[in-house]
Parts: C-alpha cells; sequence; structure tokens
C-alpha cells in the first residue's frame, strides 16, 4: 500500500473513514479483488437509502482478470483514464434505473445512486482498498455492452485495487496523485436561509 498520506483537514473531527478515503489513480497491478471483497461493497451500496425505497442503483463489477476488462479500458473509458486505469483490480459500473415500466421517471434516481456510490467508496476505505470514482466512461458503448434496457442509465466508473506508490504514475498523473486534497470552506457551501 502507499505510504502517501492524505487525510482531511476538518473545523471538528469527522469520521475516520470519511476523513481518510481519498481516490488515488496509483494501483497495485498484481492485487487481485476477492469475491469476498466484491460482496462486501455490493452489500453497503445496497444498503444506501432511498427514496420511496425504489433502490434504483446497479452495479457491474468487470475484474481486470475477466475477458471485458480489456476492452472495457480501451473503448468504455474515456480520456487519460486509459493510462492508469488498467492496473485497478476492478471497475464496477453505476448505473440507475431512470423511470419506471411506464415511463415515468425517477426524479431521485441518480441522487440515490450517489448515496449508494458513496457508501460503496467507504466500504472500499474500511476493506483496506482504494476507489476512485470515474465521470470519464463512454457511455453509449457501455450501455449497449451491458445490455441495459432504455429505462437504465449509466452513470460513473469506480476503480477498486490496492494503492501502489505516486511513483508509479508520470507526468500529471503523477502530480495530481502527490497534490494536497482541497475543499472549499464551510463558509462557500453553506447557504444561510433568509429570514
Amino acid at each position: 500500500m502507499s505510504s502517501l498520506d492524505k487525510t482531511a483537514v476538518t473545523a471538528v473531527p469527522v469520521l475516520k473513514a470519511i476523513a481518510e478515503r481519498w481516490s488515488p489513480r496509483a494501483y497495485d497491478a498484481t492485487h487481485k479483488i476477492s469475491d469476498a471483497e466484491v460482496t462486501a461493497l455490493l452489500e453497503a451500496a445496497r444498503w444506501a437509502p432511498s427514496a420511496n425505497n425504489i433502490q434504483p442503483w446497479r452495479f457491474t463489477v468487470i475484474k481486470r482478470e475477466d475477458a471485458l476488462y480489456g476492452d472495457l479500458v480501451q473503448l468504455g473509458l474515456s480520456g487519460w483514464n486509459q493510462a492508469w486505469a488498467p492496473n485497478a483490480s476492478a471497475v464496477i459500473i453505476v448505473s440507475a434505473v431512470v423511470s419506471d415500466a411506464d415511463g415515468k421517471e425517477n426524479s431521485f434516481a441518480h441522487f440515490d445512486a450517489g448515496l449508494a456510490t458513496q457508501n460503496l467508496l467507504l466500504q472500499a476505505h474500511e476493506l483496506g482498498l482504494a476507489a476512485h470514482v470515474l465521470g470519464g466512461i463512454v457511455h453509449p458503448w457501455l450501455h449497449e455492452t451491458l445490455g441495459l434496457d432504455d429505462n437504465t442509465k449509466t452513470l460513473v466508473g469506480i476503480t477498486v485495487g490496492k494503492r501502489a506508490e505516486p511513483e508509479t504514475l508520470e507526468g500529471g498523473l503523477h502530480d495530481r496523485e502527490v497534490a494536497p486534497r482541497t475543499r472549499l470552506s464551510l463558509d462557500e457551501i453553506t447557504i444561510k436561509a433568509q429570514a
């Protein structure tokens, strides 16, 4: 595991998993994720809250040793994700059922899938794994390849695996890996209620 520490500096103490969790790109290419670890990640996601308990999230786990993994990296990921994601132990594609069989939109589906994703990220940290959410995915390719129906939309990918040292990355990827974690201040994200 990488020795890089990026524990968040917070105004008051928060849950350890929240303070310590971050999104690396350097992964140990020799690590294989176990079925038990995958099950734990999905169980954590499954128990997220959702509007009316609809549970619109769907997850597709593609391990590095799976035949689809090479195509996923080359055709299903975009940009420089293709440069570092191959070393992850797995990529999990997060999708959401955005409308019911009658076409009625579930306006909470994206939010609820985000809650489930956060549960998965925190569970990964608890297991000693690293996870990184990927916005750079090729939605049409994934939708067709995964055989999703018209009511289900791909949202993001999540790389999962064991962290490696930042030196396994080059150039801008390395610079991002070692950069300090930053967030907007509490004042910048808090909207004051008007009297």
